[in-house]
Formats: structure tokens, sequence, C-alpha cells
């Protein structure tokens, strides 16, 4: 099925060695080259608009990911890789398309990816853009700013983190209803903000829809736990993959990684997804009642995840790197959609300023 883009996005589908998948297109073939990895339940469609507000002399290139959109559904996320996966996909990417070195944005699952591309790919990079990121311990199971592990499984963490019900939607096409567990309730409790409804709504919600789901793809396959919540991550698809399990000393290699580019840390100051009381972490919502025998914050806090990002950040410039960090006022998880002037003013002075 064909997924219709704005005016002034093309999309083509592009084969690698690695991938084939839709991939999104704006501005000049020879312009400066700007990569962007959309977020968990989304795809290339999330980034039509930043993509579209690009200053002339810039290349917007937004692929859908693995797992979804328009990727090619024989092609499984290995989540004992992290974020390898993806990131081999990007890059892959690049190499057919001739770009050396590009700028890089990532929103939310994309932030994890890159997390991992300053650590893997540095000499790669112009810049990076962390748009409301996933914090770099991934999502789920741990406790403080050093992403000390909740439980030694990591329980919490991975695909028994996603809600059947949400699946269960999403496969009985429920595009409409606004429940806490339907893809439009959860977008406008959690991802838009307080009182913003984007203009393209049903279109960012039909990209929901076009995940891939099954055990090896979304939510993933899980593994039982004699830890609360009574399950830890399995080894396949994206959810999974952003379990702490799986980071792989990421940390100590973001810190020894040269060249270090110049980051952009930009997020709603009212984001619901990332926060360190998050409203999908076990920890914040155990105490609700709706996971029974929560044992409480002292042995099962909530994933303090702007912490961490604050912390990896501030080690990252005390090793050599730098960053500037901006929090948008009034927005939610998605600025760029939400509040794309705020968003695309320090974003484009980014650019220029790294080119």
């Amino acid at each position: 099925m064909t997924t219709p883009v704005l005016d002034g996005v093309t999309a083509r589908d592009v084969t690698t060695d690695r991938l084939r998948t839709r991939v999104l297109f704006t501005g000049p073939d020879e312009g400066i080259p700007v990569l962007f990895i959309h977020g968990n339940f989304s795809n290339a469609t999330w980034w039509e608009e930043t993509l579209l507000a690009l200053p002339a002399r810039f290349r917007g290139i937004a692929p859908d990911l693995r797992g979804y959109g328009g990727a090619d559904p024989e092609a499984k996320i290995d989540a004992t890789r992290g974020m390898g996966d993806f990131v081999d996909d990007a890059i892959a990417l690049m190499d057919h398309m001739d770009y050396e070195r590009f700028h890089l944005v990532g929103n939310s699952l994309g932030g994890l990816v890159v997390w991992w591309m300053m650590a893997d790919t540095p000499r790669r990079l112009l810049s990076v853009t962390l748009a409301g990121p996933g914090a770099p311990f991934g999502f789920g199971g741990t406790r403080d700013a050093d992403g000390t592990p909740t439980t030694p499984d990591f329980a919490g963490s991975g695909g028994g983190l996603i809600n059947p019900d949400l699946v269960r939607s999403l496969l009985d096409g429920d595009r409409d209803s606004i429940s806490d567990f339907s893809p439009r309730g959860i977008m406008r409790r959690l991802v838009w903000g307080e009182g913003h409804i984007p203009e393209r709504e049903d279109a960012l919600i039909d990209a929901m829809f076009r995940v891939h789901i099954g055990d090896r793809e979304l939510p993933g396959d899980r593994e039982s736990s004699p830890n609360w919540p009574y399950v830890r991550p399995g080894k396949w698809g994206a959810t999974n993959a952003m379990s702490p399990r799986y980071v792989d000393n990421l940390v100590e290699r973001i810190l020894a990684s040269e060249p270090k580019s110049h980051a952009l840390w930009a997020y709603g100051a009212d984001d619901l997804a990332v926060s360190n009381s998050a409203g999908s972490d076990p920890g914040t919502w155990g105490p609700t009642g709706r996971l029974p025998g929560c044992p409480g914050p002292d042995a099962y806090p909530p994933q303090p995840m702007m912490d961490q990002i604050q912390k990896m950040l501030e080690d990252y410039a005390a090793a050599g790197g730098s960053y500037d960090e901006v929090a948008i006022p009034d927005s939610g998880h998605v600025p760029f959609i939400t509040h794309p002037e705020e968003f695309n003013r320090v974003f484009h002075e980014h650019l220029e300023k790294t080119s």
C-alpha cells in the first residue's frame, strides 16, 4: 500500500546491502545531508514537516526503520545487538547514497540510535540532534543516573512492557477511539502534550498501524522473571532492543569516541513519555494498582530518564564534547511536530553552526 506524502516530499524504495525500505527526501540532491531517525510506533511520516522546513542548502533523508512502515517485513531486529541493526542499516543507507558525513537527528527510539552512532560511527557525523531522545540506558529497569539495574535480569524492560490492549487495538484497526490504550488515546495522553493535537493527526496515527507486529517484531518476545513485574526482555524486536540488558557499555563507548560532534538536546518541557516519571514506566504506573504486586519505589523506582540524559551529556562535555540544551515550553514528546517554529529555530541554528 502506498503511503501519501506532503507536497515537496519525495518517497522512494531504496535497497542497500542490508535492507529494502521506504525513504523520504527533500531538498537538493547535492545538499548537505541530514538523516532523520524516527521513534517507536511511528515511521518516517512523522518527520515530513521537519524535512520540508529545512534550509534550502540541506538534503533531508528519512527512512522507515526495519520493523516499521515500508521496510522489508522479512528483516527482523536482533535485540541482543541493542541498536546495532539500526546503526548498520543507517550507515548502509548513507554509503549507498555516497554520503560520507552527515547531520543526524533522532526522536525517542531514534534518539537511542543517535547515542549508538555517537559511540560507534563518530567520524561520519557532522552534528547530532537529540529531539526528545530516549535515555542512553534504554527504557525500563534502571534506578539512577548511572543506569544501575533495578533487578539483576532487567525485569520490567523489553517486550513485556507493551500493553497487550494497545497491540490488540492495532490489530483490530481501532483508529478512532480515545481510550487509555487505543493508539489515538495514547498519542493524546503521552505524546502530543496537553491540548496539542497535530493538524495531520490522522496521518501520524496511520503510521502506527504500519508497524510490523509479532513475536519477532513488535511487541517482540518476552521471558518470565522471578522479579516484579515478572517479565524480562526477550531477544527480538525494537522494544527488546531498547532494554538496558543490551546497552553494551554504551556510555563508556561514547565518552571514548573521537571526534565528538556538537550535540543539540531539544525536548518538550512537558514530555510525559521520556521523563523522570514516564507514563509507561512500570515504576510510575505500578503503584496505581494496574500492575499487581508492586514492591514500591524503594525496590522499583521510576527510571530517571532525564537525569540519565543530563549526566551523559555533562560527562560528554567533560570528555571533550559539547552540547546545547533547549527545553521547549508547553511541549510534549514531539516538539518538532507540535511546536515546529520553536523547534526549527534552534535546530536550524544548530545545523548552520555545525556545517
